[in-house]
C-alpha cells in the first residue's frame, strides 16, 4: 500500500471577502473529489481571502499510479483561472 499526499499552496487574486475565497475553494475542492479518488481539504490560510492551501490524499496499491493521480489533480489546479499555484509539495511513501 502506498499513500501519496500533494500540498498547493493557492493566491486567488480575484477574492475580495472570505465569502468568496470559500466559494473558489469548495468550488475546486468539489471539482477534485468529482474527477479523482481522492480525499481533499483546505489545510491552511483559512483566514486570510487571497490565501489558501489544499491537501490531497490517495491511497493506491504502488507509488507509480499515486503519483499519476496526484500530477492530474495538480495539473486540473493549475488549470483554473481563479487561482495561482504558489507552491505545491508532492509526497509518495
Amino acid at each position: 500500500m502506498t499513500v501519496g499526499t500533494l500540498e498547493i499552496d493557492l493566491r486567488i487574486a480575484e477574492s475580495r471577502s472570505l465569502k468568496s475565497r470559500r466559494r473558489v475553494v469548495n468550488s475546486l475542492k468539489d471539482r477534485i473529489k468529482a474527477r479523482f479518488n481522492v480525499s481533499v481539504a483546505d489545510v491552511g490560510d483559512q483566514n486570510v481571502w487571497q490565501r489558501a492551501v489544499l491537501g490531497v490524499a490517495v491511497v493506491a496499491s504502488d507509488g507509480r499510479f499515486a503519483n499519476e493521480v496526484l500530477s492530474k489533480v495538480l495539473d486540473l489546479v493549475l488549470s483554473d483561472p481563479r487561482v495561482d499555484v504558489v507552491e505545491h509539495h508532492m509526497d509518495i511513501g
